[in-house]
């Protein structure tokens, strides 16, 4: 069986968010079982040099759109530990000029343009490759002309006629919407695609609408969020079309790479540790403190976060509660970078309280340290799909505080039940997500509760090996092969 991943960003090459990592750590799993190609735009920002990315003999293609040629260049290398080939398609015009994944203050439009040629390219790529993909899977909005180009395009093309499509939902929030004219740049059959069973969407185009139409399974990242978005309060105004697809919808919770996300060999901790051996956590404590400049005391809880500064992660919270955080028996600690309100708050605090500190932007050797130096893990979540920060933190020994909505409630088992890895609060509100913290802080002063709550977060495990089992057996399903 072979199975073509085509994503935004694939670690450790590129990385914006959790995709990154589920399209670099999926595959390895399922690696045994079937022949794989990753295929992802190459990005100004990953390092060619580092990972031996070279170009393929031969590989110039040139595709027409918006009645423009334009020229693409296929490179190539293995992931990391595996023997499988990332395929990075390169264009000057709309990614190799970026030294980000997802550049600020891009034209919309022509954000659609650079994903759309991606997607083409990925399907002509294939062909001249000979990789005949028995499935397809294609994730989130900026590939989600896949399944549209194989229904349409590709809709008598014999080297396509027994793929399969399946899309996965990393985030409903962001769909793709555009006018209808992107289908003419994009040279699809628009007598096929544009209608209300296609990607038609109020009067716009939806790339993720006509994915989730045409693909032959829909999964999202955690079984809670695959129940969610069937309603109106998450489902982003696609709940009407998910819900009448609810026989290909499935929920799987996302899993973390174990041999990457391990503090007792990770390379980049001041002293590493185990389960047995955690409180060499502390010196990691001391280098976060030294870092954002705070004291360091052992009996003093340091609460942190790792976060991209937006809405959905419950920034709100964090401004309704300013006053009270900052009354607490603890620190915080704030690493990420966003939308400029959200960071023009945690820069405000950072220079105007005594225990609050950010770091405005993203460092990912850091944010590891800050895992392993936290006594507990802030995600006040108005969403979240699945979260992979959680289970960095439960793997690092920092025990989460989370709204349970989503991945956060399918992962995180709230204190006091048993073999409690966490805190959990309900209501979208300052005072809940205070609460639940004040709840943490008793926790702290209880050393037996505090350490076997430590225990159970660090032993519970949620590698990928048994969400790959259900993304195989999906795979086999549709492919027709008896497993």
């Amino acid at each position: 069986m072979k199975i073509l991943f085509a994503a935004a960003e694939v670690a450790p090459f590129s990385k914006a968010g959790g995709l990154a990592d589920v399209v670099g750590s999926l595959p390895k799993i399922l690696e045994k079982d079937a022949e794989i190609a990753i295929f992802t735009p190459l990005h100004g920002c990953i390092d060619v040099d580092k990972y031996g990315i070279k170009e393929l003999e031969n590989s110039t293609l040139w595709i027409s759109f918006g009645g423009q040629g334009h020229k693409f260049r296929l490179f190539m290398c293995k992931l990391p530990g595996t023997d499988i080939n990332v395929f990075f398609v390169h264009n000057d015009w709309y990614f190799t000029c970026f030294k980000e994944v997802y550049p600020k203050w891009l034209d919309p439009r022509y954000e659609h343009e650079r994903y759309v040629a991606f997607s083409l390219a990925t399907l002509e790529y294939a062909k001249l490759l000979n990789f005949r993909a028995d499935i397809i899977h294609s994730n989130d909005w900026h590939t989600a002309m896949i399944p549209l180009y194989i229904k349409a395009n590709y809709k008598f093309d014999e080297f396509w006629s027994k793929t399969k499509n399946v899309f996965e939902i990393h985030n409903l929030a962001y769909q793709g919407v555009w006018f209808e004219d992107i289908l003419d740049f994009a040279n699809m059959r628009k007598d096929i695609v544009y209608n209300e069973w296609g990607c038609e969407h109020y009067g716009r185009v939806n790339w993720m609408k006509g994915a989730i139409n045409y693909s032959d399974k829909v999964v999202a990242v955690s079984p809670t969020y695959a129940r969610e978005i069937l309603t109106g309060e998450f489902g982003e105004g696609m709940d009407y079309t998910l819900r009448g697809h609810t026989n290909k919808l499935v929920g799987i919770l996302n899993g973390i790479d174990y041999e990457v996300f391990n503090p007792k060999t990770d390379k980049n901790l001041v002293k590493n540790y185990d389960v047995k051996t955690v409180n060499n956590k502390d010196a990691n404590k001391k280098k976060v403190c030294e870092f954002f400049g705070l004291e360091y005391n052992p009996q003093r809880p340091l609460i942190a976060t790792v976060s991209r500064l937006t809405g959905q992660k419950g920034l709100d919270l964090v401004r309704q509660a300013e006053v009270r955080l900052q009354c607490m028996n603890a620190d915080f600690v704030f690493l990420g970078t966003g939308d400029k309100d959200y960071e023009n708050l945690l820069i405000w605090l950072s220079n105007n309280t005594r225990n609050i500190r950010s770091y405005i932007g993203y460092k990912a050797d850091m944010a590891n340290v800050i895992y392993a130096g936290a006594d507990f893990f802030l995600m006040p979540s108005l969403f979240e799909p699945c979260g992979l920060s959680q289970l960095i933190a439960m793997r690092y020994g920092a025990l989460p505080i989370v709204r349970a909505t989503g991945g956060l409630e399918d992962t995180v088992t709230g204190y006091p039940l048993d073999n409690s890895t966490g805190f959990k609060f309900w209501g979208y509100d300052g005072n809940a997500m205070c609460d639940a913290i004040n709840c943490a802080l008793g926790v702290y002063s209880d050393d037996y509760t505090f350490n076997a709550m430590r225990k159970s977060a660090m032993s519970a495990d949620f590698s990928w090996k048994k969400s790959a089992k259900e993304y195989l057996k999906i795979y086999n399903e549709l492919a027709g092969v008896k497993g």
